[in-house]
């Protein structure tokens, strides 16, 4: 009975955060809708064919042709055997509650977990939760499928709860915890969001390491750090088939260096990827002040004719034009929403640099500060290009405003500690006054100014893309325009900004309650949750609301099929690939659903495919379509293997080409040069450079070029005599099986994607590939008749599951050692 009573409360704090996540999406979830998530729909294609190959085999394939004209799964479908014991566990942790759900309960349960860590009582926790979990952006990355995004970062709080225990000397469920939760956050496979809280930690652990000489407890100090290591080690090993072959890929992917020499370097980075690309979704520095204000931009990038209010204001002259722009009108190329941390919680944020002490204090405020100053990016490039040459593996990802993750995790926590410093010494109230005048002066004072002077502080309201796409509207109508537009944006600003000055005052209005004794500390909790509650519900219905829930057949429904994919199907070859010009051909996969794309969509393809996507594919595809036009869609009068090689070895058998009023038509091509074929020569180079440019030099029928590395294994070519033939007998994603016939024997070459873990077989016995045409494999073949067969089994997951599956053993010692001295400790009590 008593262990009953001390864990109620946090037993209804867990149905509470249950209820909340079930209210949030009704009626959705009691009709059984689902969310219609853009990305999620559109990676579908990405992953089909190795669906269709596990539900045919019950493996998992390593590898998938679907995309761009082949690629690993590691970043696609990262699902291993060991994992699945994660899987089941982590279904636990979140109830088995249905999707959307769960996602709401998990943010609510992973902070309330740290801030219990933090020895804060239940309703305290339970604000706390609410304040960090209903932050706009974790709510916007629900709406756009960011799946991986959303676990990542519900587990992370959690994590940082077991470094927290092992440092108050808690240490066997620190560990217990740090290794639990840190397994999840690497199993949900975004590294990204998990580099970024590193910074947290790292600033949080300095922090502590301040508090242990201070207090003179650094064997204390010591004890916590190794505990915290063994935990991350042990989270680390249970995941580690993902993370050691997510690192191998991510040598052969964009995000590895570039083997190239570029014109251009300064651009690039030592990570591979160019500065441009890494930076160009940066968050403005005027917009941060959408932590306090949400519109201060205008929200998301969705047609401003969308918004009711505002289009009380627009002139019915231009409704047709408000159909294109945008509500949005910032820095970023586009945005799904801001980030916004609740006016009264940043209000708190800043009361607590005053009223809070230590080191702590100082650490989230640090990490607060160089987590807006990164997400600012190409708008503060020097401190951005500072982290990009010289921090570890900051270089390696792109997206930069979502570092903004930091604040939303910093932010919240300080505040709480403020609250929590008001709640146990409520004259601080009466002695420190004037710090609470000073933050509501710099929250909804400034609030308060947006509103009634918005053009002081943001002059213009029209970003310059829009006003570039705008020049071409006649003078006599672009001027009315303009002012009618402003004036929209200018309201969409103003009244928000309103809306943010009413919510502080009405927190500071509870804190004077608080102070006079009208309210005593558990409705003052309550109060503030409902007003923070009710504050970020509403600004996150506007980004993730019951308008995008569509019946559970729309989503889970196969991609139609269009009269061109039905005509591309009759043909029964084992393995050709199709090329989509009717679409954004390297910006979906909806194409892959149905065929071998050598196109797509993955933030992570490998390397030299996009560099040949730059130096050749794209070039041949922009001359493509006017060549074809030209001659009425009679391929035989194109000279396809002069204008298309490329594509041509890449096996693109079939191209989709776009008709009027969306519809689309496929067209054979006749100068593809099939699965294999043998070359008559072969040439060595000595680096990375030569090797492409001799690409776009030679004869791609007959002759091959291959990095002088290769040589070894591929030796050297014999002319042919155009007898000999490579066939496909047999084809799997993973394992290809081909007939060869050969009175010469020498170099064969596969229009298939190089990539040094696939093996080869002649015969039943091992041979070596080598990699020709910068991206494709190759093979020296005796003269004869042969059996090749090229296989993707990855040795060395064996070997990294092993060592999951021990880890595991371990893990389940120390969580059963915890159990028995828990068991052991409420005995003596009794």
């Amino acid at each position: 009975m008593e262990t009953l009573k001390k864990w109620l409360p946090d037993i209804l704090a867990v149905i509470l955060f249950a209820v909340i996540g079930f209210v949030y999406f009704m009626p959705a979830d009691i009709d059984g809708r689902v969310l219609y998530r853009e990305d999620s729909s559109a990676g579908r294609g990405l992953g089909q064919e190795s669906k269709l190959y596990l539900e045919k085999t019950g493996e998992r394939t390593r590898w998938t042709n679907s995309a761009f004209s082949g690629m690993p799964t590691y970043q696609v479908s990262p699902s291993y055997t060991s994992t699945n014991v994660l899987g089941k566990m982590e279904n636990a942790y979140h109830l088995w509650l249905p999707e959307n759900v769960w996602f709401v309960f998990a943010y609510l349960l992973g902070f309330y977990i740290l801030l219990r860590a933090f020895d804060f009582k239940q309703y305290l926790a339970v604000l706390g939760s609410i304040l960090w979990a209903f932050s706009s952006y974790f709510f916007i990355i629900i709406a756009a499928g960011h799946i991986w995004k959303v676990m990542a970062l519900a587990y992370l709080p959690p994590m940082i709860a077991g470094l927290v225990l092992s440092y108050r000397g808690k240490y066997l469920w620190g560990l217990i915890v740090t290794a639990i939760f840190t397994a999840f956050e690497i199993n949900a496979n975004h590294v990204q969001m998990t580099y970024y809280y590193l910074f947290i930690i790292l600033f949080m652990v300095i922090a502590w390491l301040v508090m242990a000489i201070r207090d003179k407890k650094l064997p204390q100090f010591v004890k916590g750090s190794v505990v915290c290591a063994v935990g991350a080690l042990l989270g680390v090993l249970i995941n580690i088939s993902n993370l050691y072959h997510t690192w191998e890929y991510t040598k052969e992917s964009m995000r590895g260096k570039s083997e190239l020499v570029k014109k251009n370097s300064s651009n690039q980075t030592n990570s591979g990827l160019d500065r441009d690309y890494i930076t160009q979704w940066s968050y403005g520095i005027g917009e941060t002040w959408t932590l306090l204000v949400p519109n201060t931009k205008g929200g998301a990038s969705v047609p401003l004719s969308q918004n009711a209010k505002a289009m009380e204001k627009a002139d019915p002259n231009f409704m047709q034009i408000y159909q294109q722009l945008g509500q949005y009108w910032g820095d970023q190329p586009g945005t799904s929403g801001p980030v916004y941390v609740g006016a009264f919680v940043l209000m708190l944020f800043i009361l607590g640099l005053f009223i809070v002490k230590g080191p702590m204090k100082w650490a989230l405020l640090g990490a607060t500060i160089l987590s807006i100053l990164l997400s600012w990016g190409r708008n503060f490039m020097g401190f951005t290009n500072f982290f990009l040459d010289y921090i570890p593996m900051y270089a390696k990802f792109r997206t930069v405003a979502s570092i903004l993750v930091i604040a939303e995790f910093t932010i919240p926590l300080l505040a709480m500690m403020a609250l929590k410093k008001i709640i146990d010494e409520p004259e601080i109230l009466k002695t420190k006054i004037r710090w609470v005048w000073v933050s509501f002066a710099l929250t909804g004072g400034i609030a308060l100014l947006f509103w009634l002077m918005p053009t002081v502080f943001f002059p213009d309201y029209i970003s310059v893309q829009e006003n570039q796409a705008l020049a071409q509207i006649p003078a006599e109508y672009l001027g009315p325009l303009k002012s009618n537009l402003s004036a929209i944006r200018e309201y969409i600003f103003s009244s928000d900004a309103l809306r943010s000055f009413i919510i502080v005052a009405l927190g500071t209005a509870l804190l004077m309650l608080y102070k006079y004794k009208k309210l005593n500390a558990k409705m003052l909790v309550g109060c503030v949750t409902v007003l923070c509650l009710v504050d970020m519900w509403q600004v996150n219905k506007r980004y993730l609301n019951d308008g995008m829930f569509v019946e559970a057949s729309v989503r889970n429904s196969d991609q139609p099929m269009t009269a061109t994919d039905r005509q591309i199907l009759k043909d029964k070859g084992l393995d050709y690939r199709v090329l989509n010009l009717a679409s954004n051909t390297f910006n979906e996969n909806e194409t892959s659903y149905y065929h071998k794309s050598i196109g797509g969509y993955h933030p992570a393809k490998l390397r030299r495919y996009q560099e040949m996507i730059d130096a050749y594919i794209a070039p041949e595809m922009q001359k493509m379509m006017p060549a074809i036009s030209k001659v009425g869609g009679d391929m035989t009068k194109v000279d396809g293997s002069k204008e298309w090689p490329v594509l041509n070895m890449l096996n693109a058998k079939y191209f989709i080409l776009p008709l009027q009023s969306g519809q689309t038509v496929p067209l054979q091509n006749p100068y593809v040069q099939g699965n294999a074929w043998f070359v008559d020569k072969v040439d060595y180079v000595d680096n990375a450079n030569q090797e492409i440019d001799r690409v776009g030099k030679i004869d791609l029928h007959h002759e091959a070029v291959a990095d002088r590395q290769f040589s070894e294994q591929l030796g050297k070519a014999v002319k042919q005599d155009g007898t000999s033939m490579a066939v496909i007998k047999s084809y799997e994603p993973n394992h290809l099986t081909y007939e060869v016939n050969s009175d010469k024997g020498g170099v064969l070459v596969f229009s298939e994607i190089y990539y040094p873990e696939w093996t080869a077989t002649v015969d039943g016995q091992k041979a070596e590939l080598g990699r020709v045409n910068y991206i494709l494999r190759a093979l020296n073949v005796k003269p004869g008749k042969h059996e090749v067969v090229l296989d993707f089994h990855p040795a060395s997951i064996r070997t990294t599951e092993t060592l999951a599956y021990c880890s595991y053993g371990i893990l389940a010692l120390l969580i059963a050692a915890g159990a028995f001295m828990a068991r052991r400790k409420n005995k003596e009590k009794e």
